[in-house]
């Protein structure tokens, strides 16, 4: 029986259920074994991530995964709960929420499940990536729809694509960083996720040739370089940066194939070199704590710096669970569902 309320199925990429190598490697089969992440023919993406990437990978990741894991344990896993806790307290009249992971659980299946037995009879896709990419959001959107084809249910749903320069959300992560006081860092980074160069240049043949990310416009909205340069720009202007006092760079780079340029670890280095002794990293494209913030930038990345002569390398915490990122998402929620 239809409950008149529309559903919210809010996804994030996933974590491993456990730091243990079995999980870890379980986790990275799933992950890696996506053409849309990794864009190989079958067979040599199985070769790749089963008899090279998965084995020698896993017992290095899970260490890592160990160290990132809290007695609650995946960040990434907690701070969405709470997310969901929290937005179903505000939102809850008007909508039924549920959480998926693209990859392991909450599985997207599950939480469609979930949505139909409550009587759903519309759909908001809502992929908490900013910048969109097709290793990321389109890959939800994909699986979204090989779920609904499976299930037979035939249901209308709307898609939030990507949300890298909304007003609220910008507002919400420079109220992150408020707590950094002024003198307490003489640089700011902002760090997005690598992705190869062949990906961007598959959905924009200009991609990565000269001006051609640095600024959004309607021949290249869904380039993931431009939208990451339109929400450093947005947040430049926020926060009253100069031109010289931030950087914006790429990190989890891969393998030997070109990545998404500049990478960290050369402007970390070069930022060494020019005598900066203190830096802000904001994470831009990461709504939740996970391996690449706590354990990439605020240990590997961090340790790097201190290493060429740096003082401190400072990680301003992602949205997680907060007010402001609740704000953001619920402004964004409602229009879209308000929206034809």
């Amino acid at each position: 029986m239809s409950s008149g309320k529309p559903g919210i199925l809010l996804s994030n990429l996933g974590t491993p259920d456990s730091y243990s190598v079995a999980d870890v490697r379980k986790f990275l089969r799933e992950f890696l074994m996506d053409p849309l992440v990794i864009d190989l023919p079958f067979i040599s993406r199985w070769l790749l991530v089963n008899l090279i990437i998965a084995p020698f990978r896993s017992p290095k990741s899970a260490a890592e995964y160990q160290l990132l894991w809290t007695e609650q344990g995946s960040p990434l896993k907690t701070h969405s709960l709470e997310l969901l806790n929290k937005l179903t307290d505000k939102l809850g009249e008007q909508f039924h929420l549920a959480l998926a992971m693209r990859y392991q659980t909450p599985s997207i299946r599950n939480a469609l499940e979930e949505l139909r037995q409550k009587g759903c009879e519309q759909l908001l896709i809502f992929p908490l990536f900013p910048q969109y990419a097709e290793a990321t959001t389109q890959s939800v959107f994909n699986k979204v729809s090989d779920e609904l084809r499976l299930m037979d249910w035939q249901v209308n749903y709307k898609k939030i694509d990507s949300f890298a320069t909304d007003k609220k959300f910008i507002e919400a992560i420079v109220s992150q960083g408020e707590w950094l006081k002024d003198g307490s860092f003489d640089h700011t980074l902002f760090s997005y996720h690598g992705l190869p160069e062949r990906q961007l240049k598959k959905k924009y043949s200009a991609c990565l040739s000269k001006n051609c990310c640095d600024e959004l416009t309607d021949n290249n909205q869904h380039c993931y370089k431009a939208q990451c340069e339109a929400t450093s720009s947005a947040l430049v202007e926020k926060l009253g940066l100069a031109e010289q006092d931030y950087t914006i760079c790429f990190q989890s780079r891969q393998g030997k194939i070109p990545w998404i340029k500049p990478y960290i670890e050369d402007e970390i280095t070069k930022l060494a070199k020019r005598g900066i002794k203190n830096i802000r990293v904001f994470s831009p494209a990461f709504v939740a704590d996970c391996l690449e913030t706590n354990i990439e930038i605020a240990h590997t990345y961090k340790n790097l710096f201190l290493s060429l002569g740096g003082e401190s390398l400072t990680l301003v915490e992602s949205l997680n669970s907060s007010e402001g990122w609740i704000e953001a998402l619920d402004n964004m929620i409602v229009r879209a569902m308000r929206d034809n």
